[in-house]
Parts: structure tokens; C-alpha cells; sequence
């Protein structure tokens, strides 16, 4: 049998792992400096626990687990009852009770609800870990990755959308990656649905609007009708879905159409306190964008979804306020928001736009060649000397002809060799080249730690 792996999951070898390490560190350096602390959670949920918190689209994406022992004569009969319920679009415990995690978010306010009296509030916290999704793997979209998360919850404070906004800015800026940081609100959305036929609206107008960049303004329109909207209100959700210009010129038009909404006053309150507050280093890449939906159900207030320039990529990094999520697990009016970075696709802009360091692929910086028992005796010592400065450094397994060895180092991009044979040995030196300027030179062996492996 051929050897294969599922289709939308990826091996990852050395290079891409140091590389993916990269932008992690930069990442989690960022959330450590703004205060967040840390927090893992298992790979599976309770089917319940995911269930009904994405929208009908996220549902569909969820990886159920089938529950162990359905191949036990007693629980054949219940599977199959089980199995055929499945196929007419139920769920059934006794075919599935867990799913893997399809977000970070869910997990998070699940763990904040059972941990809720031992937790200081305001509660930051920030989590990367992967997450799975029932996903068609494209271009960056793939059914396993990794998600990068930061969260304030306990706190109404609109100073927590400014935090986060900066904080994307800053993670992008030390990824050296030109974005546009868009966001909305769900409250002007809101504000729409009440005008275009009431609150019930709201989910099936946000699930069209946020394919807007996938299918175009026609498909939208087609899919608002289908789903009961008439001529007027398709109407209106096109003249806000045209809205264009400056910031303040995009508000000034949400504000003629929506204004005397209370939900639309609160919204364009909410984005104005942003935009204001908000240093130009900043504000310079906050876009407002009305065609902003997000179709996630949890959204309350403020949505973000960050964009990369010079590059066809989908979004990067995506989040919002939900001021009720924890009211799903049974402890309500506790406030939320967060956002998220898309490491994969963020991997793929940074190699595109070729944005990594030239020596971050470098593992071994320091080979040692073997050269004999007796060398490599002395070769050793000196190794374990180099890495106790942190200076990461192999021998050379076995006794070969140079060539060999050089090719290894070179395979390996190791950019320095040291040779000691006996001749180095009798006289307490070694030999240093590097392979990338070509230059070789012989210091003594006390010396060697002293010695600048840097090109």
C-alpha cells in the first residue's frame, strides 16, 4: 500500500517547522506583552458543547467522532437506528457524542463557564492550538491548522476592541506584513435586518452578505430573496452593501441609511470610539468595511477580519465581540471579545512575499567532522562546550572521507565546519571554515567557544 495522508491535512519537515515556530513566537511574545496568559484545551468537545454555535454553515464543517465499541453486538441494533437518524440530518448519541474542536472560541467560554468562580475578571487569555473543519482544502483552506487566540472576557469596555486592533497591528508589523485591519459592527447589521424585515433576519442576511467576496452582489441578491426578503429590502441591503469612500465618508452614508436605528446609532457610536482613540500608526491600516458580516452566530458588537496586502489570500485573522457566549453553558450577561490569526494562511503570505529571515531555516550551525575515534573524542567535548553557550552543534556519526561530510553540512545548510585531525590535535587547534564565504581558518581549541559562528 502506498503511503498517504488524509486529504486537507500536511506533513510539515524541518524547515516549514522552524519557519511556522517563527511566526508563533512573534505571536505569542505579542500576547505575553499585553497581558495575556496562556490556556490549552483537548482536542474534542461534547458534540453538544459545538453544536448550534457556528450557524447551519458551520455546522456542516464540524468532524463528528464516532463513539468507541459500535462494532459490539450490543450496540449494533442502537447503531444502525442511529445511523439511519444521521442520514436524515439528526444527530444521535448513540452513533456520535464528541466532535473535534472546530474553533478555539466555543472551547474558551465552555472553559470559562466551568471555571467560572476560581477566574479573575477581566480574564485574558490567549491559546494556539489546532482546530478541525469538515472544510473543501484549497489555497489556504485546509482541514487541519492552527489558530492562534487572545480574549478579554468580564469586561463591556470598548478600550478591549482598541487593545485588540493594536495588538493585531503590532503582530503584523513584527511579521513584517502590510495589512488592512477591517472591521464592522453586528450592531449596524442588526440595525439592517430590523429595517429589511425584522431581527429573525439577521442571520440569514449576515450568512448572504459574508459570501459577498465569494460569490459577488447577484448571488447575494438571488440568495436574500430565496430566503424570503422582498424586492424593497433587497434593495436596501444593496444601497449598504455600495457604500464606499474614506472612513468618515463610509460612516457619514451608514449614518443616512441607519441612523434613526437605535441598533444603528450604538453600531457607528461603538466604530467612531474606535477609529477616534486609535494612534495613526494604526488607524492608517483600519478599514471600515460595511460588507463585514462574519457568519458566526456569537457576534454581539465590533468584528474584525484582517487582510494582507500584495497577496491573493483569504483573511488572516478574523475575531468580534460576543456579549452573551458564555450564556450557552449556563452563565449569562458575561462579556467577550477576541480575535484570531490564521497561522497557515499567514505561513503562506510570508513565504509568497518571501518575509522570513534568511537564517531561520538554520537548525546546526556548527559541524564537527569525524575524523577517527581518537578525534572524535576531542571533537565531542568541544561540542558539548558550544552547546552550553547555546550554540547548536553536531558530530558527524561516522568515520567518512570529506566529501561526504561536506555534503552532509551543505544538505543540512549547517554553515560551519570544524575539522581536527591528529595533526590539530597535537598541536591543541582546530580547523574552521565556512561554507558559505569559502573562508577557513585555524584558532586553538580554548579559543573555540569565543569564536563568532555568525556569517
Amino acid at each position: 500500500m502506498k503511503p498517504s495522508i488524509p486529504q486537507g491535512m500536511r506533513d510539515f519537515g524541518a524547515a516549514t517547522v522552524r519557519k511556522r515556530h517563527f511566526i508563533f513566537a512573534t505571536i505569542r511574545n505579542i500576547f505575553e506583552n499585553y497581558g495575556f496568559q496562556p490556556l490549552e484545551t483537548p482536542a474534542m468537545e461534547t458534540l453538544e458543547t459545538l453544536m448550534g454555535k457556528y450557524g447551519e454553515e458551520g455546522d456542516k464543517l464540524i468532524f463528528k467522532v464516532l463513539n468507541n465499541g459500535l462494532n459490539d453486538p450490543k450496540n449494533t441494533a442502537k447503531a444502525t437506528a442511529a445511523f439511519e437518524n444521521i442520514l436524515h440530518g439528526k444527530n444521535d448519541r448513540h452513533l456520535t457524542e464528541r466532535a473535534l474542536r472546530y474553533d478555539l472560541t466555543i472551547p474558551f467560554a465552555r472553559y470559562v463557564a466551568m471555571n467560572y468562580g476560581q477566574l479573575s475578571f477581566p480574564f485574558k487569555r490567549y491559546q494556539i492550538q489546532p482546530v478541525w473543519r469538515a472544510d473543501r482544502p484549497q489555497r489556504g483552506r485546509y482541514r487541519e491548522f492552527y489558530q492562534c487566540d487572545a480574549d478579554v472576557v468580564g469586561s463591556y469596555s470598548l478600550l478591549n476592541e482598541v487593545e485588540l486592533a493594536a495588538l493585531y497591528a503590532d503582530v503584523f508589523k513584527r511579521l513584517s506584513i502590510e495589512v488592512e485591519i477591517k472591521i464592522n459592527n453586528r450592531k449596524i447589521l442588526a440595525a439592517l435586518a430590523e429595517i429589511c424585515g425584522g431581527s429573525d433576519s439577521l442571520v440569514d442576511i449576515t450568512v448572504a452578505i459574508d459570501k459577498l467576496d465569494k460569490i459577488g452582489l447577484t448571488k447575494v441578491k438571488e440568495e436574500l430573496s430565496e430566503r424570503g426578503l422582498n424586492m424593497e429590502q433587497v434593495g436596501i441591503i444593496e444601497q449598504y452593501l455600495s457604500i464606499a469612500g474614506s472612513n468618515e465618508e463610509k460612516i457619514a452614508q451608514v449614518k443616512a441609511l441607519l441612523g434613526n436605528n437605535e441598533w444603528g446609532k450604538k453600531g457607528i457610536e461603538e466604530l467612531e470610539y474606535m477609529i477616534n482613540f486609535l494612534p495613526p500608526s494604526v488607524n492608517e491600516q483600519l478599514i471600515t468595511d460595511f460588507t463585514l458580516a462574519r457568519g458566526l452566530n456569537y457576534y454581539t458588537g465590533t468584528i474584525f477580519e484582517v487582510k494582507a496586502k500584495g497577496v491573493q489570500m483569504g483573511s488572516i485573522g478574523g475575531g468580534g465581540r460576543y456579549d452573551d457566549l458564555t450564556g450557552l453553558f449556563g452563565v449569562p450577561n458575561l462579556p467577550g471579545v477576541g480575535i484570531s490569526f490564521g497561522v497557515d494562511r499567514i505561513y503562506d503570505v510570508m513565504e509568497e512575499l518571501q518575509l522570513f529571515p534568511a537564517d531561520i531555516a538554520t537548525g546546526t550551525r556548527v559541524l564537527f567532522f569525524n575524523l577517527g575515534e581518537a578525534e572524535s573524542k576531542v571533537a565531542f567535548a568541544l561540542m558539548q562546550q558550544l552547546r552550553s553557550n547555546n550554540i547548536p552543534a553536531e558530530l558527524y556519526a561516522e568515520t567518512a572521507k570529506f566529501d561526504k561530510q561536506f555534503k552532509y553540512a551543505e544538505k543540512k545548510n549547517i554553515p560551519f565546519v570544524v575539522i581536527i585531525g591528529s595533526k590539530e590535535m597535537e598541536a591543541k587547534t582546530c580547523v574552521i571554515k565556512s561554507l558559505q564565504t569559502g573562508v577557513q581558518q585555524t584558532i586553538p581549541q580554548e579559543e573555540l567557544t569565543d569564536f563568532k559562528f555568525t556569517v
